[in-house]
């Protein structure tokens, strides 16, 4: 049996000041856009909250990420660590997500038959503190999103925010100028609407990891048709990829060989191919020969 050794997460521990820095921006303006929503009963400052809500949850997740991943070494029980806990909470993250859009959509509909007076100044002033936050945190996290995955996936999170504040923006302009009542709640449902397919995505790729799906760039099928044409392999069976979380994929596979095959050199060929053809660096192999070829499972 053999083993490739896995890299790790990503690098992303020289990046722990920036992700501070996003994350502590993030909650003190999302917090401010939650308070004064509610305060003046505006759904488009209210939506934006709650889409910077993901944006400082995604922040939160990368330096969850980087910490565990520091603490989360293998023992008795915990052959793999702890590096599923940043699926859980995107998962948690998609579901709180679900939730808010559905309110937003829920009240903007009973608003459109009587919307209230949304006083324009106020949401437009808490919009404009909440787009200069968006633009701080983009810019420290520009640099390293071209380093880690993990900062990558905080940097578009919050870039994808900035298209909410700028709705919001547009939102109380129209409010104070035009006295346009119908613009909070069309501005509101909009951002919703916004942040639904991503939530939609983050959950499907949060379940897709928990179930254990193989990453979706990679053909389990071309795995093994790629194995079996090793020289010295007579079948392969018992392949399975997953992904660990984020950027770290895994596999087992079992391969038969001639007789006369040398497991070693089987071995060092096999990790090659899913190294360099597949990018998974983490592989657990089994090597038998036709004799002691093992009972395969139905699962």
């Amino acid at each position: 049996m053999g083993h490739g050794h896995g890299h790790g997460v990503s690098g992303a521990g020289q990046h722990v000041n920036k992700l501070w820095v996003a994350f502590g921006i993030g909650a003190v303006f999302m917090v401010v856009e939650f308070a004064v929503g509610f305060a003046t009963s505006s759904l488009a400052l209210i939506s934006d909250a709650a889409h910077m809500l993901t944006d400082v949850l995604g922040v939160g997740m990368a330096l969850a990420a980087i910490m565990v991943a520091r603490r989360a070494t293998a023992g008795r029980n915990r052959t793999f660590g702890l590096y599923r806990a940043e699926v859980l909470a995107a998962l948690a993250n998609a579901i709180l997500l679900f939730g808010v859009a559905g309110y937003v959509v829920y009240e903007a509909i009973g608003r459109f038959a009587n919307p209230p007076v949304v006083p324009g100044l106020p949401v437009l002033v808490a919009a404009a503190l909440g787009l200069v936050a968006n633009i701080v945190a983009f810019l420290v996290l520009k640099d390293g999103a071209e380093e880690s995955i993990n900062v990558r996936g905080a940097y578009l999170e919050v870039l994808a925010d900035l298209i909410g504040s700028v709705g919001v923006l547009i939102s109380g302009v129209l409010t104070l100028a035009f006295g346009w009542r119908y613009a909070d709640p069309v501005v509101g449902v909009l951002i919703g609407l916004w942040v639904l397919p991503r939530t939609w995505k983050l959950a499907k790729n949060a379940l897709h990891i928990l179930f254990q799906h193989a990453p979706e760039r990679i053909d389990v099928h071309e795995v093994e048709a790629a194995l079996t044409g090793l020289v010295g392999v007579v079948e392969v069976h018992d392949v399975h990829v997953w992904t660990l979380t984020s950027g770290m994929e895994v596999a087992t596979a079992h391969l038969t060989t001639h007789e006369k095959a040398v497991h070693a050199a089987v071995l060092d060929a096999a990790q090659n191919v899913l190294k360099t053809k597949y990018g998974i660096e983490h592989a657990t192999l089994q090597i038998e020969n036709s004799a002691q070829r093992c009972r395969e499972l139905s699962w």
